[in-house]
This record gives structure tokens, sequence and C-alpha cells, in this order.
């Protein structure tokens, strides 16, 4: 696709200043608020501000179908497709539920950021290290308590292609261990609004599908290669 040469200006040298300022807010309100308010929509409130004004100063259209799915006065394990840097954005910005992301260790380095998605109870996770994983893991499940949910991209990665890869099974576990459910969703158009690697925004819609809750239950207490494939059949079929 041909690049739009006064978007590209106005997205560097207007849209990026601005994004700037508007995350080291974020981030500093984040700090005060997580201890004062914690688990709460009002400490919340400052990163789904700042998602949703990217998305609008980027003139991306956000679209929502099944919502109705997620209880937002429940736990769930979210478990998504991993498309683009926007799907952090629109699911900070549009899910309904308290939650906590699981995130690579590396995030915990950006100045501000870091500080505040950990003030924020967001967990870090090594995927060098299998050990301080598993401890990540189990840090993860015991704050899914009173309607906190949690985020994870189970890929673990994005992608490079714009389809899916494999899901890794640290998700899986733990909506097994807790006996909670799984609720898959599906993100449509963020790879072409901001494939990996490119450093030019797309204007266009990006679509949230949140699918039918699945109950692990009946899959016992081991991770299950079946509920592995179930869920990553319905995030594709959702494409």
């Amino acid at each position: 696709m041909k690049i739009n040469p006064f978007l590209l200006l106005y997205q560097y040298l207007i849209v990026l200043p601005i994004v700037l300022i508007l995350t080291i807010i974020t981030a500093l309100l984040t700090i005060i608020l997580s201890p004062l308010f914690p688990n709460s929509r009002a400490a919340n409130y400052p990163a789904r501000w700042w998602s949703r004004s990217i998305c609008y100063l980027l003139f991306i259209r956000v679209k929502i179908s099944g919502l109705e799915k997620a209880d937002p006065t429940r736990s769930y394990v979210f478990v998504s497709n991993h498309q683009s840097v926007f799907d952090i954005f629109v699911l900070y910005g549009w899910l309904p539920n308290l939650f906590k992301w699981i995130m690579k260790m590396e995030l915990r380095k950006i100045p501000l950021v870091g500080q505040a998605c950990e003030s924020a109870g967001h967990i870090f996770i090594d995927r060098r290290n299998p050990m301080a994983a598993q401890k990540s893991l189990k840090k993860a499940e015991n704050r899914l308590v009173k309607g906190v949910s949690v985020v994870v991209f189970p890929e673990g990665t994005r992608t490079n292609t714009g389809q899916m890869g494999k899901f890794k099974r640290g998700a899986f576990r733990i909506a097994t261990d807790l006996g909670l459910p799984l609720l898959p969703i599906t993100l449509k158009g963020s790879f072409e609004r901001m494939p990996r690697h490119a450093f030019y925004v797309r204007p266009g819609t990006i679509e949230i599908i949140f699918h039918d809750p699945i109950d692990v239950k009946p899959y016992g207490n081991a991770i299950s290669q079946e509920l592995i494939k179930r869920t990553w059949d319905v995030i594709h079929e959702g494409m």
C-alpha cells in the first residue's frame, strides 16, 4: 500500500509527541493511583483513556461483537491472537473487565512504563528462565480474585505474516490450575494497521470478537492438548 506523506508527517510531527506526553501522564497517574485503589476501575482508567486516545489520534476505529459474553464481574483467562502492537491498545481500551497482563520481562526496562505496569500488578515473565516463568505464573494465579482477570497472547509474540502461530501452554496452565473459564478473543485488522517492524500506521478498523467462554473442568487437571487446539480453532475461525 502506498504511503501517504501527509499522514506520515502527521504521525511523526503531531501524534508522536502527543503520545509521548500522554504516556508519561498515564504512567505517573497509574503509579499514584494503583497503590491507593488496587484492582479498581479508578486505577485502570488512565490506561484505558491512554489506549483509546492513541487509537482516536491515529484514526483507528474499533468494532466490537460478542461483548455480552464477557461478564465484568467474573474472572477469566482471556486468550487472544497477537497481530500487532495495537492489540494492546484495543484490549486495554475496550475490554470491560479488570485484568492483568502477562508481559515479557523486557518491557519492565522501559522508563516509567515498566514501573507503572508493575505498580498496576501486571505480571512480567522471563521466557528464557523456566523457573522464573513458573513463579510468574503462580503470581498471576494469586491475583485472579474478585472479578480480576488475566489477558494472555498465547502465541508469545506478534505474528510476522498475519497468520496465527502455535499456542504456548502458560494461559492454559493458569486456567486449569484455578478452574477458570477461558474466553477466546479474535482480533482482526490490527496486522493491516501496523505489521511487525512497520514504521507507519494505516488508518482503518480493528475488530474485537468475543467468543463463548470455554469451561476447562471437563478437560481434567492436566494441560490438555485438546483444550489448546479447541481454543486455537475458535480464535482462528473468527478470522
